[in-house]
């Protein structure tokens, strides 16, 4: 059965390449339970492999042909290997961290197997504090963060005596079965779309498309947010990549994040924009390619409206995007915090003036860049700098047959012309940042999470609570 992909699947498809592999991941770290031998990482990755029934999100398999009008879609995997997708490796004695980064940088950076289901899973051993790690990567045709992070809910148990939790790709009810016809698609299901261009064409008419464009073309003109940017300032960010990655990881309290926000009546979102913001000053400013206009981010927003609306078995994508500057021309901490949270609240307000269908249609749009090309204008560079992005996670701990997750790190896609990418994932009290860059166009990339620390202290005492 053939099932089309909805048009922002498609983008993440037509986007692939060996230099830009379109596939987000996890890194997951486990404390292993009390009692556990130093067999028990075999045994998990083994029992792992026993699954009578695959579900329907890890059997998808993209397929487009003359037939199909060159359009993407979905067909289930006749020769599936599940020993192909889930893998078990060690790392080097001593076991570090940074050999953990090292070698999570190279499974990154290598692209998924277009004529196999889009993902890979990693147990990974040998950590000197004797944890666990697990990588997971999936397509982002397959799944947006909101998806990935309840499919992380649902795949781990909160009960720490629990010892039977499946794995992720064990189907777990009659209607989750490979094979089953009543696969969940995204809300524009059956569009014949083969290019972001032709997808907004299509959507015009429907949507009413021409008028809320003229509107967020006017905001971007203005300089205010939207979810279309006619350009960004050139800098280090912005160059072509290669396929090679480095990540870096690390975790703060959301309760110091949250602290700063009440103080400076911000959100935890406009907090994390902020850390950002005056971390990536800092490291430009190292690299001198700290340019004189602020720094322009894409920032992702669900458009999922509850909890109910995410099928994290069928996957799709329903996210919209703002584009909101960084303030990175601003020296004060407290006034960059302050000018991203009337950024961010210009853009939401915009944006609850469009439909689903036209936020989708926008946000298309502008990550593609091609607002200058439709309007007849010369290319001025990237619509905006980097993507950062904020994930809500679980709240309470969760467990791995007994394994207690301490960390939780997404990382994500650089491209060409933006070669950095910041993810983060609140979990347990905790906020992850997993940072992803271009092993080649980024240098020092781990100099970063310094920068982060230093600005969650600087913003500490920009808003008196330090």
């Amino acid at each position: 059965m053939f099932t089309p992909m909805d048009p922002t699947a498609q983008a993440f498809m037509n986007a692939d390449s060996r230099q830009t592999p379109m596939h987000v991941a996890g890194l997951h770290l486990f404390e292993l339970p009390d009692g556990a031998d130093r067999q028990w990482v075999r045994e998990t990755y083994d029992a792992s492999l026993e699954v009578e029934r695959i579900a329907r999100l890890y059997v998808k398999h993209p397929y487009r042909s003359l037939r199909t009008a060159g359009v993407f879609g979905w067909t289930e995997d006749q020769q599936f290997d599940l020993e192909y997708h889930v893998r078990l490796s060690a790392l080097p004695t001593p076991g570090r961290v940074r050999d953990l980064l090292e070698l999570v940088g190279l499974l990154h950076g290598t692209r998924l197997a277009l004529e196999r289901p889009l993902w890979e899973a990693h147990f990974i051993e040998g950590l000197a504090d004797g944890r666990l790690a697990m990588y997971t990567k999936l397509h982002h045709a397959l799944v947006d963060g909101v998806s990935a992070m309840r499919l992380l809910q649902e795949t781990l148990s909160t009960d720490p005596e629990a010892r039977d939790t499946p794995p992720p790709w064990a189907s777990r009810t009659p209607s989750e079965l490979a094979g089953d016809d009543d696969v969940a698609l995204a809300p524009l299901r059956g569009l014949p779309l083969a290019t972001i261009r032709s997808a907004v064409a299509l959507m015009a008419e429907a949507a009413g498309l021409p008028g809320a464009l003229l509107t967020t073309l006017d905001r971007s003109l203005r300089n205010q947010a939207a979810p279309v940017s006619f350009r960004a300032p050139r800098s280090v960010l912005n160059q072509r990549i290669t396929g090679a990655r480095r990540v870096a990881a690390q975790q703060w309290p959301v309760e110091r994040i949250r602290t700063v926000g009440k103080a400076a009546d911000a959100t935890i979102n406009d907090v994390v924009l902020a850390m950002c913001s005056g971390a990536l000053r800092t490291y430009l400013s190292e690299l001198a390619s700290l340019p004189q206009a602020p720094l322009v981010a894409m920032v992702p927003v669900s458009l999922r409206r509850s909890e109910a609306d995410v099928d994290s078995e069928g996957g799709g994508n329903a996210i919209g995007t703002l584009m909101v500057s960084l303030a990175t021309d601003l020296q004060d901490p407290g006034d960059r915090l302050a000018a991203i949270h009337s950024s961010v609240l210009s853009g939401r307000a915009a944006m609850a003036t469009l439909s689903q269908p036209q936020i989708l249609a926008m946000s298309a749009l502008g990550m593609s860049g091609l607002v200058p090309q439709l309007l007849g204008l010369p290319s001025l560079g990237p619509p905006f700098n980097l993507v950062i992005s904020n994930v809500p996670g679980p709240r309470q701990a969760l467990y791995l047959n007994g394994a207690k997750l301490t960390d939780v790190y997404p990382l994500s896609i650089p491209t060409h012309g933006l070669a950095m990418n910041i993810t983060c994932t609140s979990y347990d009290g905790m906020m992850n940042f997993g940072v992803t860059g271009c092993r080649r166009s980024l240098p020092r990339l781990q100099r970063l999470l310094g920068h982060l620390d230093d600005e969650l202290g600087r913003l500490e005492e920009a808003a008196g609570v330090a």
